[in-house]
């Protein structure tokens, strides 16, 4: 079968300034097929929007850049034409609706649900194609689907809730409030605050994490697990963008509160909001009989495969919701933190999260150009006019896409949901949606453009060798029990080789996870990955001792920040 998910999981970031055509296209890096894909993947700075998505979002060690810009002064039209008005936004609401029914036939999600909220009215709200493909129950408003890094400023605004109670502050240490937690830095353990993993500026490195969540590992244990990662002098001065940073800071926000994080995101924010499909937990997701099933393209068809269980990671990418409920949670940013005339939490509390905090965007660029930032759970972006855009785009490999962004000074938000891996329909109906607001006309096919950037980053992080083929000069293997035993890292915890019907296999995790390894030369054998993080085939190799046996063993797609190298267990 030919899977062509997307190689980059749940993290992009898409930029879009709404002043106009495009902006800046970079790639920046996913997480582990490249060395990271599943939330930190696609960076496109275009015309002004900026998304950052989630989750297992992957690894990439160093992704390509691609840049295509125009400058203000090439724009299709002048600044002074831009900006949204009452006409607009009506004019641009029935353009939806062929928006929507593009993005069903290409890129040809099977679903989705917008919803647009404009001076504190949900002007906008409704679902398009199917909740499962091959099944004819219908999406609309009240869908429920899974968020993925959309959960990221949905997470923030329940710490801006606590902070305007005043149990906590984002310059809270961690340690403060989750004394056990330990990063390898004993110094940066001692300072890390909440601000510092809401802003990816923790020093940890980009994904890391996300494949241990693969791997089978809670969110204790992967928490645990990041005291054996070096920070390498990157702390406060290095965005990376981290799934189980930001949830860390979560679980110390709400420890604060004496809560988990799902009990205090149910208290603080979604109950009081009204928000009553909304939830932080799998289960409650799953036990929606009106919700969205992920799907990925098999052979050129959409098939509802896999279920994405993102509960150890839920603060960065476990919500789920419908755009019903996002309409609320929008118009409560969008007004300064009240709704329907009831004060839920303080402005104050929720504009210090679109505060830029770090660049996220660091390309050099001459003086026209505009860079990108990321805030306390938002990407901040600016537009030709000064006015600030707020946005995030989640996605989970094995089937959701999805984006927001928050006009505030328009009093302007939109919000889409997809119910397929990430080929860039959420974002595309989005900016289209943001230009016809802006300019009265769609400044070109986002689909179009789109589409096939996000058809690259499905090749991004693979390995330079194409396991595939047989190499020219091949080696045969030394015995199977020359390799067989158990192997340990302190990061990736122990890993066991092996025979089964006479084949070496490898198991991982604690779930122990078997993989067929199949020779490809001497000691390097390769095996298939599978799940969020999935790189296609991806190689085992062996260093043998003096006594001809194995004694340490590295897998490839493991070792994005050098941390994959196995040694052997001694037999007692």
């Amino acid at each position: 079968m030919n899977d062509t998910r997307s190689a980059y999981g749940d993290h992009i970031k898409l930029g879009n300034d709404a002043g106009g055509p495009l902006t800046l296209v970079s790639i920046a890096g996913a997480a582990p097929r490249w060395a990271t894909v599943a939330i930190g993947a696609l960076t496109l700075l275009v015309g002004g929007l900026f998304l950052t998505g989630c989750a297992s979002d992957r690894q990439a060690s160093s992704p390509p850049t691609h840049t295509a810009r125009k400058s203000d002064s090439d724009r299709t039209h002048p600044a002074s034409a831009a900006g949204v008005t009452p006409e607009k936004v009506k004019a641009a609401l029935p353009e939806l609706e062929t928006l929507a029914k593009e993005a069903l036939k290409k890129p040809g999600v099977p679903g989705l649900a917008i919803a647009v909220v404009y001076q504190d009215r949900v002007v906008y709200a409704k679902g398009f194609g199917v909740r499962e493909a091959g099944k004819p129950d219908l999406v609309d408003a009240d869908t429920v689907f899974q968020l993925a890094s959309v959960s990221k400023p949905l997470g923030s605004t329940v710490i801006a809730g606590l902070v305007s109670d005043k149990l906590v502050t984002w310059d809270d240490r961690i340690i403060d409030h989750d004394p056990g937690f330990q990063m390898h830095d004993p110094y940066v353990a001692a300072a890390l605050t909440i601000r510092d993993m809401y802003s990816h500026r923790s020093g940890l490195p980009e994904h890391v994490g996300d494949l241990l969540e693969d791997m089978g590992y809670d969110r204790a244990e992967v928490l645990h697990r990041l005291r054996f990662v070096p920070t390498r002098n990157n702390f406060r001065s290095h965005y990376a963008y981290t799934n189980f940073g930001l949830t860390e800071g979560a679980v110390a926000a709400a420890s604060a509160a004496g809560k988990s994080w799902e009990e205090i995101s149910q208290e603080r924010l979604y109950k009081p909001l009204g928000m009553n499909s909304t939830s932080s937990r799998l289960s409650d997701f799953l036990a929606h009989t009106n919700r969205a099933r992920g799907h990925v393209l098999i052979d050129g068809k959409w098939v509802a495969k896999y279920q994405r269980a993102p509960d150890a990671q839920s603060p960065a990418g476990g919500a789920s919701s419908s755009v019903h409920d996002m309409a609320r949670w929008m118009r409560l940013h969008l007004n300064g933190g009240t709704l329907d005339g009831k004060p839920i939490m303080s402005a104050q509390a929720l504009a210090e999260t679109y505060r830029p905090h770090m660049v996220s965007d660091p390309l050099p660029r001459s003086a026209t150009e505009r860079y990108g930032f990321y805030g306390l759970g938002w990407n901040v972006g600016y537009d030709e006019l000064g006015r600030v855009r707020l946005s995030h785009s989640g996605a989970f490999e094995l089937g959701a896409a999805t984006m927001v962004v928050l006009l505030p000074a328009d009093q302007l938000g939109i919000v889409v949901l997809t119910n397929a891996q990430p080929l860039g329909a959420a974002e595309a109906v989005g900016q289209s949606f943001l230009d016809l607001a802006a300019y009265g006309k769609v400044q070109q096919d986002w689909f179009a453009f789109l589409q096939p950037i996000f058809e690259a980053m499905a090749q991004e992080g693979r390995s330079p060798i194409d396991y595939s083929k047989t190499p020219a000069s091949r080696v045969p293997a030394l015995a199977n029990d020359l390799y067989v035993g158990a192997y340990a890292n302190d990061f990736y915890g122990n890993l066991d080789i092996v025979v089964q019907d006479g084949q070496l296999m490898m198991r991982q995790g604690p779930k122990r996870l078997a993989y067929l390894l199949r020779h490809y030369t001497r000691d390097t054998f390769y095996y298939e990955t599978a799940g969020e993080s999935e790189v296609g085939l991806s190689g085992v190799t062996f260093t043998m001792g003096a006594n001809g046996k194995a004694t340490r063993v590295l897998v490839e797609n493991l070792n994005k920040d050098g941390l994959s190298m196995f040694t052997r267990i001694p037999s007692k």
